[in-house]
């Protein structure tokens, strides 16, 4: 367009505030031919009148197929004229004799009606389109034609020809004719050939020159440039040079009109149409049937119901016959907008009119009859159809699909999927989507998988909506990674509807992975997604079980802003979540309110006055189950259950075993009371009254319960009866009960205390063979198998394999991890592990402090013990018994002994009593240096700190003084406490060899024989002095001269060895 930036488009030279101006329009040219007209053909223009060849009129012609050749001319010849200009006058036609005719149709085949020259310049023109442009100079191809050609038949010429490389240079050597006038004509041939083909530049150029050569751009022209913007979707330039065309008043012909509401709406700019269209009836332009039906096509899928059916009626009144695209389209969107009646209406109307409807309109009203639950109706326009030889396209099949689905036909709805797979119509998502859906719907989330996965190896692209059932299938199948990439999916997508929304959160709770369904919600309320009922019962139900009472008063008031209010659901919800909670007034308020409470919110309020566990709300709660017998009901099994479990753990068994019996003599019991029994029996000792309650479970029909197994299994292994444990895990494999994640955790953690690590390894393939996903307790579980059974790699790969598995893994793992790699003297891996551990954000709890600070004691790290304690500290963790212990072992093992008093004294200060094995530590390390003086002032603080030493103190005391020799000390010290020890093979072996090295044969010899009557065994390779003689040895020179003994006290010298010392 900005090539021709002229007056005619520029806005500038226009005076809109004086609409009185006029401007003057250019006089028509006269173009003057020297060639007098022939009276058979069409006028050229010349003032010159043609004669009628006979002035007597002959009679009518009697030859038909020369009457149909005058009248095919002519309408060839008229719309021809069409594209010519306002210059171009009316032809006129002049009858002719059959005879006559023949010879007029021989000389245009002959070149005779234009002129053979005419003829022979069309075809010299044409043959240049093989030859390359600037290979020929026009000026000598049409040399022989000058001064031959007369201004019309130059016209002929140029509109003959075929290539715009040939018309512009014939209309340039055109001009250079002493016959040629500018004129409208040519230049709108010109403008039509470049818009056929694309040439918009030399289109809006050769305007141009039309302009400036002083020719008047008549309708046609402004027309056939209009259609050139509109057919290669120049809207912007086309709605510019319409703006001009109606400034300088000129209107466009209706064909023009409908080529340019056409091109829009094939660009779906149906506001342009519709914009179009108003000002084209309000110009007064009388719209045609083409016109009416892209107006109403435009409006119909812009959503304007009225504004369609005002033109549809405008269109009936006008005598046009609407056809069939047309109804369609108002039939669709009468559909979409719930308006059945009126979409039939137009349905009989369109069949009385005879038109037959379309695949498309057939699919519409199948789609409303399926959306109003009109089975009937839909079966009979299938009937039609039939009757009507309407094939059925895969969205009707589709459609079919979905009412086979809501009649619980899926048989036949599997069937329709196959024909129509099998005869290559499978191609739409939304059918793919539709047999998924109707798999769903028969529980078969498996086959609905299989289905999409179906659809995407043949890379249909997934909708929303596929994907919004890909996520309820995943949901269904508990599959939370798949479900959650799927859902991400939708949140790039876009904000997840409600629904999805709703599926996730349910997932959530299923699986107990409530902190993911609160951090949803938040996300929710972030991105502004719309609620709608169920997903407020759904968010509700999260609020309570996690007891989030400030959010549940808000959520109640934005369902009161949006007109929800609170139902029996909700209100059962906040009166579980106050009891939860330990408001049990506001949960009998809320349960006060409740009119007409069924069975179900009985035995929530039941529940809730179980959980408080105060006296007077069992009795309460006892009351209510009464209150429940006597009106006729019975309450569910979760209260029955509960009041069972109530009176476990009160140890009140036999209140547990009358209600049981009462409920046994009035319904058959089903699993969850038979497993609250077996666990009230477990819990109060009664294992075989509970395996006979788990057999008559058996036999009562209920099967094998893997809850059921796993309470007696939990029970036998604490009482420590591991045999049978084992018996009931073996028989539960043979019987192939169904077991979950928790029951095979059960059972390798049982197997685990038996200490037969290998059937618990074996208990773990089964499960990972058998598909059951293990949890983190599992795997924690088998860390401490392979752990335990000294099979450090296996551990390692077990907590690996959690990790890359995506699983959360909790301090428990880690801790266990550490544990064993503390064990295995692993203590820089220990470390690194547990670094990680708080760079994962897990806050390392008092335990894991000590079990790291007890692995830096053991490998002789103080400084990292040391600095570990201060940090536990920072943590908040006040340091406990187990902490100081570790920390005591810690400066122990490195000689730090005047560190490890000191955090004796520091516990007593803290108000923590010491243990014998604090005080054992230092005891151990005294005496293994030989510092015995100082080992004997330990142990009387032990006696001083009002505790009893234990044996180990015994043992760690004789060692010493058996090491270093010390043997009257330890006689001495032997015969202090030979009366409050308990028989000991080291402490009586160590007396024996005492009293032996001093020889005192007749005390060693009654030792002896009371350790002969007790059974216990004699340690005969205990030596007097064997650590005293080894730092003797190492102490003496090459000659044997000996050096000072600085490292023992004058004391330390041992009566035994005086004499050899000396």
């Amino acid at each position: 367009m900005d090539s021709i930036k002229i007056p005619f488009l520029n806005p500038l030279h226009l005076s809109p505030q004086n609409p009185k101006f006029q401007i003057p329009k250019t006089p028509k040219p006269q173009i003057f031919c020297s060639i007098s007209p022939d009276p058979w053909t069409l006028s050229d223009g010349n003032n010159i009148k043609s004669r009628p060849f006979r002035k007597t009129p002959r009679r009518t012609l009697s030859d038909d197929n020369a009457r149909r050749i005058i009248n095919a001319k002519a309408r060839y010849l008229s719309q021809l004229r069409k594209n010519q200009g306002s210059h171009a006058q009316t032809p006129r036609w002049i009858r002719r004799t059959p005879e006559q005719m023949a010879r007029f149709l021989d000389d245009e085949r002959n070149g005779n009606l234009y002129g053979k020259h005419v003829v022979a310049a069309i075809r010299v023109v044409r043959s240049l389109s093989v030859r390359t442009e600037g290979s020929y100079d026009m000026r000598e191809v049409m040399g022989s034609f000058v001064a031959k050609l007369t201004f019309r038949e130059m016209c002929v010429v140029l509109k003959e020809q075929k290539g715009w490389r040939q018309i512009r240079d014939f209309f340039a050597w055109m001009k250079l004719q002493l016959c040629y006038r500018p004129s409208v004509i040519a230049y709108t041939i010109l403008l039509r050939t470049y818009g056929q083909i694309g040439k918009i530049k030399l289109a809006e150029q050769t305007f141009l020159e039309m302009l400036e050569a002083g020719c008047e751009p008549d309708e046609v022209a402004c027309g056939t440039m209009l259609c050139t913007y509109a057919r290669w979707g120049r809207h912007k330039e086309m709605m510019t040079f319409y703006s001009a065309v109606k400034r300088r008043g000129i209107l466009p012909s209706v064909a023009v009109f409908n080529f340019m509401i056409s091109s829009l709406q094939k660009k779906t700019l149906h506001a342009k149409v519709i914009q179009l269209w108003k000002q084209m009836v309000d110009a007064g332009v009388e719209p045609n049937h083409f016109t009416y039906t892209i107006a109403i096509s435009s409006y119909a899928r812009e959503g304007h119901v009225e504004d369609a059916f005002d033109t549809f009626h405008k269109m009936k009144k006008s005598g046009f016959t609407p056809e069939e695209v047309t109804y369609s389209l108002l039939i669709s969107l009468t559909a979409k907008h719930g308006n059945r009646d009126e979409a039939l209406k137009l349905y009989e109307d369109m069949k009385s009119q005879g038109i037959i409807p379309s695949n498309y309109t057939c699919a519409s009203l199948l789609t409303l009859h399926y959306k109003n639950g009109d089975y009937p109706k839909a079966l009979s326009l299938f009937s039609e159809m039939e009757r009507n030889k309407i094939n059925a396209d895969e969205v009707i099949c589709g459609i079919l699909i979905r009412i086979y689905g809501k009649l619980g036909l899926y048989e036949d709805a599997e069937k329709t999927f196959e024909e129509i797979e099998q005869s290559g119509l499978l191609n739409d998502e939304k059918t793919y989507v539709a047999m998924a859906q109707v798999h769903l719907n028969a529980g078969n989330y498996e086959k609905a998988l299989h289905v999409l996965e179906l659809m995407k190896s043949r890379n249909v692209e997934f909708s929303k909506f596929a994907y919004c059932t890909l996520l309820r299938c995943y949901t269904i199948k508990e599959d939370v990674a798949s479900a959650e990439i799927v859902f991400q999916t939708l949140a790039k997508a876009g904000i997840p509807d409600a629904a999805s929304c709703n599926d996730m959160l349910n997932l959530y709770i299923r699986l107990g992975l409530l902190e993911k369904a609160k951090a949803l919600i938040f996300q929710m309320k972030k991105d502004q997604t719309q609620f709608d009922e169920d997903l407020y019962k759904t968010v509700m139900r999260v609020y309570c079980r996690e007891g989030m009472i400030s959010e549940a008063g808000q959520l109640i008031e934005e369902m009161g802003n949006v007109g929800l209010g609170m139902d029996i659901f909700t209100q059962t919800s906040m009166m579980v979540m106050y009891g939860e909670s330990g408001r049990l007034q506001k949960a009998e308020d809320i349960f006060k309110t409740i009119e007409q409470p069924d069975s179900a919110v009985l035995s929530q309020m039941l529940n809730i006055y179980l959980v408080n566990g105060d006296t007077s709300d069992i009795f309460k709660a006892e009351s209510l189950c009464d209150q429940v017998f006597k009106l006729g009901h019975q309450p569910d099994d979760v209260a029955i259950a509960s009041l069972i479990s109530f009176y476990a753990r009160c140890q009140q068994l036999q209140q547990a075993q009358e209600l049981f019996a009462a409920l046994d003599d009035s319904r058959t019991i089903r699993s969850p009371v038979y497993r609250s029994m077996i666990d009230a029996y477990a819990k109060c000792g009664k294992l075989d009254q509970a395996n006979r309650l788990y057999n008559e479970m058996i036999e009562q029909g209920n099967g094998l319960d893997a809850v059921a197994i796993s309470i007696i299994v939990n029970a036998l292994s604490n009482y420590g009866k591991h045999q049978e444990a084992e018996n009931i895990i073996r028989n539960s494999f043979q019987g192939g009960v169904g077991l979950d994640t928790v029951a095979y955790n059960t059972y390798i953690k049982a197997m685990l205390e038996a200490g037969k690590l290998h059937f618990a390894a074996s208990i773990y393939s089964r499960m990972v063979s058998s598909g059951v996903a293990p949890s983190i307790q599992t795997y924690s579980t088998m860390i401490s198998v392979y752990g335990r059974g000294g099979k450090l790699d296996k551990a390692i790969e077990m907590f690996e394999t959690a990790c890359s598995l995506g699983i959360s893994v909790d301090e428990k793992a880690y801790t266990n991890m550490i544990v064993y790699y503390g064990k295995a003297g692993k203590c820089e891996e220990a470390s690194l592990l547990f670094t990680q551990m708080q760079r994962k954000g897990i806050r390392p709890g008092k335990i894991s402090f000590n079990i790291m600070i007890n692995i830096y004691a053991t490998t002789g790290h103080y400084l990292e013990a040391e600095k570990l304690f201060q940090a536990m500290q920072r943590d908040g963790h006040s340091p406990d018994s187990f902490s100081y212990l570790a920390l005591i072992r810690a400066y122990s093992e490195s000689e730090k002994y005047m560190e490890a008093r000191e955090v004796i004294c520091k516990m007593q200060k803290q108000g923590i009593r010491p243990s014998c094995s604090h005080f054992n530590l230092l005891l151990s390390a005294y005496t293994k240096v030989g510092l015995i003086s100082d080992a004997k002032r330990v142990y009387m603080e032990i006696e001083q700190a009002g505790l009893s030493p234990d044996l180990q103190c015994f043992r760690t005391m004789l060692r010493g003084y058996m090491d270093y020799g010390y043997v009257v000390d330890g006689i001495s010290f032997f015969e202090q406490i030979k009366e409050s020890v308990k028989p000991d093979s080291f402490v009586l072996s160590a007396a024996v060899h005492l009293y032996e090295s001093v020889g005192k044969e007749t005390e060693a010899g009654d030792v002896l024989d009371s350790m002969n009557r007790q059974g216990i065994l004699f340690l005969k390779n205990l030596k007097v002095g064997s650590k005293f003689l080894q730092l003797t040895g190492r102490l003496m020179g090459p000659q044997g001269s000996c050096y000072e003994l600085v490292s023992l006290s004058a004391q330390a010298m041992p009566i035994h060895f005086n004499d050899d010392i000396g």
